[in-house]
């Protein structure tokens, strides 16, 4: 399995098990995410921590869970970026885009204090 999902009651969290998000797994990961949204799943973390590479297609992937999270109101967050995809991230200016922080604990609290301040 290259993509662990672990479905929460407002969250999922999605955990990448490939050192490469390119061309060969990047269908798997945006079928993951337009899954779980489709489940009815609008806030997401995506934990990049054993990805050392991504390219354009990976990026692509990661997105298509943006852009749904957000067309259904709810939240998308990466955490785990290593140097190299990071460099690639900000590089793009994705880094202006995406809710990046260091862990997925702290993605996951992200989340959750989206959901209360949209409560409000």
């Amino acid at each position: 399995m290259k993509f662990k999902v672990e479905k929460q009651e407002k969250v999922v969290l999605i955990s990448s098990h490939v050192e490469k998000l390119d061309a060969l797994c990047a269908p798997e990961l945006k079928a993951e995410l337009v899954m779980a949204n489709k489940e009815g799943f609008r806030n997401m973390v995506l934990d990049l921590s054993n990805t050392r590479y991504i390219d354009s297609s990976g990026l692509s992937a990661i997105l298509i869970g943006h852009r749904s999270c957000r067309d259904s109101g709810g939240s998308f967050v990466v955490c785990g970026l290593q140097p190299a995809v990071s460099k690639l991230v900000s590089i793009s200016q994705l880094d202006n885009v995406l809710k990046i922080v260091p862990t997925q604990s702290e993605g996951v609290d992200y989340v959750y204090m989206e959901e209360v301040e949209r409560d409000l």
